[in-house]
């Protein structure tokens, strides 16, 4: 009886597979929710007999071989090993029995796929596969007879090429052979693409293992001919494969380089083949030149033989005689050539550069503008577009000739190459911005113009008004402003006419473009805009009013953005007299919101347009708050759909789905849905711009949003949303203290440990700089005693790991330098990798900062697990750069640590009085600054050494250039270090001798900071009646004068400054004084005059 109950079990579990797969979705549903309650062992049995059982059906047999597999790459720990030992060998001997006895080539493939996920999870820590039956198994196999065999044994190689663990290098020999026999199988071609795919997986696999990648570089050749063969035989595999390796191991195709790049380009430009294979193979180069490129720009006979095969993918269009007038922009086809083509040459010019793709191409793009067939002028016309990233440097100096060029296809007969003339000039408008809009603003604004009086041509008028948007956008305001009355009179007339046409015809495509230049131009000419503002603004509120159907959403999307632009543009003042109408409208929208669609464009805008009438009506928002924040929230909170994909799955999922997919190496892949990404970000950054306009006023919702912004923190699928959750978290806090201090402490414990956590994982080193940044606020608003035991010491071991990685990437740079394949590109973009070095370096400086300032002396015994690497930084031999940041950090020391920070001088006190006379200013600066906080914080100890730096500050202030816009910041931190000697250390120098070159130095212009402590000690001295400051009979009053006035006229002080006070207070008792007042005044000019006077009047 026991047997026939499993068999009634199995049949109900055959109905139950069955139903998954059925079209049906609530059956399927339940199918789903019943198989995901049957407990794993169960699973194990039942799927295994389902798998073997070759009388049920294929297709219910091919969906228990995916669920096993699934089960195995998701819950094998679950699952697995609390199966008894008996079962375990059951399962591992039924895989291996049914490769060999299975009659299905699908399903034994299936079954090949889940012995290789089982052995992935069967090899231990040490590296030994406890599957030892396996190894024999493919052993066996592959010099089997039996061609269903071979193909098993590599197919399970190929999709697990670790499948040796430790006994690898033993069987390295045996391996390579049975490799290279299986690619020269003259009789099975599918042997030999396995056997290629297989091999280009192993070396994958062990990508950094440069001796095997060495050892197997005589496969290539038979790959290389594998890759061929394939193709003509309509599979593509092993060219992805090719792919692979170019991205992932492109040092391995070196020695074989030449015939890989001959082959990728023989079959890219062979008409015979399928485009996708066309697109793959110039793939394969147009990866090397992002991941070898010094490697590819010593190839430069193949790379400019791949130019004109971009080019000739470009000219691949479709004439289509409704172009012009659809009003629709239905998406580009990518799978197209064209498309293909021309984001091949974009990436190439940029993974090159300019220096060797310009002169490739310069040519090529001239005779396809003569050409008579307009596909050849759109295509040179988009192909100098796509150029313009990688090409900067080098079109920047013919810039005049190229754009005088585009200009005249602007006239051109054919309207898809006005089009293609459109897309140039707004491609090198943002490309090289704001020098375009200089040299160029008056014959390119009048042509646009003109270009948008085509009324014939739709497509046309709304590229060009498109093309006016980028122009606009990064426009210098005084450039703009001559134009601005012709401009805006040219578009009112045009969005006139197209409001017509909407509501007579329906079309609204240039509409859409029209109603955004609008804004774009009012978003540059701000308060210069007011007098257009009436033009305007009764249109734009009727489209938002009446364009309610639903194949309008994007233009009123985009109006309602215009709307809320020219607002923030003309300010409060004049858009008052609309602000309650548009809100209501807005209101409205928001609110008949229910029935609006995730994927409605409108959302986005809203949210934006929100926050730009928080800007506009500062803390008067705050009541419209209880509607706004619902939909911010829920569009804040989409989570994107997400799956853990293997290869095979991948296949049946497209990116034209909106999927894109990361690949995690080991045929596994990661699929995410990217719509409601941009839109989700959007809002989370709008969420940030509330809580920086609002403070106190957004108290209440701190809560809720920063419970979904901790978590964003590692939202690893958009950097947006983590750069605007680490933003938001010191705005919360800030936010929350009405709140009161119990509340804003419980909301810091619910954010530092994530915050903490963020620094140590975060990939992204501009995300990093954001988080770092934000937690050194967060601590600031926190001080003292903010973190526990347990976090200071997470901290501390993750900064010391920054510091370690900082100097071992140093090394790693300098090792590159020493590469076959280096030379200046190389250089350059190493230059780059350092930049981004330094820019951490700086935030682990911020952070460093907010704990000393905080936790002053009490931090120190933490500091001391990292001063190692801090005296590291300000090595003699370290970058300037290093020494720079290295000093900032011991100068906090000794600002907010003294006078304990003595204990540690014998670390910094000799370089720093050394690096005040280095040859980087910047190492200067950091120097003098740290003898200034000597004399003002540093205590007794530092006395001497007070003396020791005043003539060497005063040798860098005398020094010749001292005052050059590259020397003036460190130098005037001299004269600051100077004046904070003499005021707080006077017995460490004669104040007498010194004081008069002192004044002679003054006023600092540079840094407001340095010049508020110089003023102050001015101020002592005036005060004190100090008699070489005001001269015999105050003579030198005027000069003093002089000073304040300089000062005062150049910012370098705030009303708000206490300074201020006693400087006003000094001029008002000259002022009594008659002829010494108009003596003073005499000697200033009128800017200096009027910053007296002004201070007068505020102080």
């Amino acid at each position: 009886s026991h047997t026939l109950g499993s068999m009634a079990e199995q049949q109900q579990f055959y109905l139950l597979l069955s139903n998954l797969l059925s079209p049906d979705n609530a059956v399927r549903k339940q199918a789903e929710e019943t198989y995901e309650n049957i407990p794993g062992q169960s699973k194990v049995t039942f799927l295994l007999q389902a798998l073997r059982n070759s009388a049920a059906a294929e297709e219910v047999r091919q969906m228990a071989a995916v669920l096993m597999r699934r089960m195995l790459s998701a819950s094998f720990e679950e699952v697995f090993p609390s199966l008894t030992p008996e079962v375990q060998n059951g399962v591992k001997h039924e895989l291996l029995l049914g490769i060999q006895m299975e009659g299905s080539s699908n399903i034994r493939k299936k079954t090949c796929d889940i012995a290789a996920e089982l052995s992935r999870n069967l090899i231990d820590d040490d590296g030994n596969n406890q599957w030892p039956e396996i190894l024999k198994f493919l052993f066996e196999s592959v010099s089997s007879q039996n061609v269903a065999l071979r193909e098993a044994a590599l197919h399970i190689f190929w999709n697990f090429p670790g499948i040796f663990g430790n006994q690898q290098q033993h069987y390295l020999e045996v391996i390579k052979r049975m490799l290279l026999q299986c690619m020269q199988d003259q009789e099975n071609s599918t042997i030999r693409m396995l056997a290629a795919r297989a091999a280009a997986a192993f070396v994958l696999a062990n990508e950094n293992n440069t001796p095997l990648q060495k050892h197997f570089a005589d496969m290539l050749p038979g790959i290389l001919q594998a890759v061929n063969d394939s193709c003509y035989q309509n599979d593509d595999s092993v060219l992805k494969s090719l792919v692979e390796l170019a991205d992932t191991a492109p040092k391995y195709l070196r020695p074989h380089l030449e015939p890989t790049l001959t082959l990728s380009l023989k079959l890219c430009a062979d008409t015979n083949l399928q485009n996708m294979q066309r697109q793959l193979a110039l793939e394969v180069i147009v990866t090397l030149s992002e991941t070898a490129s010094a490697m590819l720009r010593k190839h430069s006979n193949i790379v400019s033989q791949a130019i004109p095969q971009m080019l000739a993918m470009m000219v691949d269009l479709e004439n289509d005689d409704n172009w012009s007038n659809s009003d629709e922009l239905e998406d580009d086809d990518f799978d197209s050539n064209a498309v293909a083509g021309e984001s091949a040459l974009d990436r190439v010019a940029c993974g090159l550069g300019g220096k060797v793709v310009l002169p490739l191409i310069k040519e090529h793009i001239m005779q396809m503008l003569q050409n008579s067939d307009w596909k050849y002028r759109h295509a040179g016309l988009m192909a100098l577009s796509a150029i313009g990233e990688g090409c900067h440097q080098q079109m920047e100096g013919i810039l005049q000739e190229i754009v005088n060029f585009v200009l005249l296809f602007l006239q051109d007969p054919h309207p898809r190459v006005r089009y293609a003339a459109c897309n140039a000039i707004g491609q090198m408008a943002t490309d090289f911005a704001p020098t375009f809009q200089r040299k160029f603003h008056d014959k390119v604004i009048s042509a646009l113009l003109q270009t948008m009086e085509d009324q014939a041509n739709p497509r046309v008028q709304a590229h060009a008004a498109a093309a006016l948007i980028n122009f606009t956008e990064d426009c210098p305001k005084s450039l703009l402003l001559p134009y601005l009355d012709n401009l805006v009179n040219h578009l009112h007339v045009i969005m006139v006419a197209k409001l017509q046409e909407l509501i007579q015809k329906g079309t609204k495509l240039v509409l859409e473009q029209v109603v955004t230049s609008i804004a774009s131009v009012a978003d540059t000419a701000e308060e210069k805009f007011v007098p257009y503002y009436d033009l305007f603004m009764p249109s734009l509120k009727h489209i938002v009013e009446n364009g309610i159907q639903k194949e309008l959403r994007l233009l009123r999307g985009k109006t309602i953005e215009c709307i809320s632009l020219i607002g923030l543009a003309v300010g409060k003042d004049k858009f008052m007299q609309d602000a309650s109408d548009v809100m209501q409208l807005l209101l409205k929208t928001q609110t008949d919101s229910s029935e609006l669609e995730d994927d409605d464009p409108q959302i986005s805008y809203m949210i934006s347009a929100w926050a730009r009438m928080c800007k506009i009506l500062g803390k008067e928002f705050q009541q419209y708050l209880p509607v706004v924040m619902g939909p911010l929230m829920k569009t804040a909170s989409i989570k994107p759909e997400v799956a853990l994909l293997d290869t095979q799955d991948m296949e049946n999922m497209s990116e034209d789905d909106g999927w894109e997919f990361v690949n995690l190496g080991d045929q596994q892949s990661f699929g995410i849905k990217t719509a409601g990404l941009e839109e989700k970000a959007t809002a989370c950054q709008m969420l940030v711009c509330y809580a920086k306009e609002l403070k106190e006023g957004f108290a209440e919702y701190t809560e809720q949003v920063v419970k979904l912004m901790v978590p964003l923190l590692k939202f690893y699928f958009h950097d947006g949303v983590r750069v605007a959750a680490a933003e938001s978290m010191p705005l919360l806090l800030e936010c929350a203290r009405v709140q009161g201090p119990e509340y804003v402490t419980q909301m810091w414990h619910f954010m530092c440990d994530s915050l903490i956590k963020g620094i140590g994982t975060e990939p992204d080193s501009d995300v990093l700089s954001e988080i770092m940044h934000s937690f050194a606020k967060c601590i600031e608003l926190m001080g003292e005693g903010c973190l526990n035991k347990e976090h200071l010491e997470e901290l501390g071991n993750i900064m010391k790991g920054k510091l370690e990685e900082h100097f071992k990437n140093q090394e790693l740079r300098q090792a590159k330098r020493q590469d076959e394949d280096y030379d200046e590109q190389v250089e350059e973009n190493l230059q780059d990798e350092d930049d981004s070095d330094v820019y951490i370096l700086t935030k682990i400086s911020d952070v460093l900062h907010s704990m000393f300032s905080c936790y002053r002396e009490k931090v120190l015994p933490w500091f001391e697990q990292i001063l190692p690497l801090i005296v590291n930084l300000i090595c003699p031999h370290r970058p300037w750069a290093d020494k720079q940041w290295g000093l900032c950090i011991f100068d906090d020391v000794i600002e907010h640590c003294s006078p304990t920070s003595f204990k540690y001088a014998e670390y910094f006190l000799r370089p720093m009085l050394q690096y005040v006379c280095d040859n980087s200013p910047e190492v200067r600066q950091a120097a003098a600054y740290g003898i200034g906080v000597m004399a003002q914080f540093g205590g007794e100890n530092y006395r001497p050494f007070c003396t020791e730096a005043i003539p060497l500050l005063v040798g860098v202030i005398q020094m010749e250039g001292s005052k050059t816009k590259e020397n003036i910041n460190a130098t005037e931190n001299c004269i600051s270090a100077v004046g904070k000697v003499m005021k707080c250390r006077p017995e460490c120098l004669n104040v007498n001798e010194i004081l008069p070159h002192w004044l002679s130095w003054l006023p600092l212009h540079e840094d407001k900071e340095e010049a508020v402590h110089t003023f102050n000690y001015l101020c002592d001295l005036i005060e004190s009646n100090n008699p070489i400051v005001l001269g015999p009979n105050n003579s030198s009053l005027p000069r003093v004068f002089a000073i304040i006035a300089e000062g005062l006229a150049n910012e370098a002080i705030k009303s708000e400054d206490a300074c201020s006070k006693r400087l006003a207070n000094v001029i008002r008792q000259v002022q009594g004084s008659g002829t010494l007042w108009t003596e003073c005044m005499a000697s200033l000019n009128e800017s200096q005059q009027a910053a007296l006077q002004n201070l007068l009047n505020t102080a």
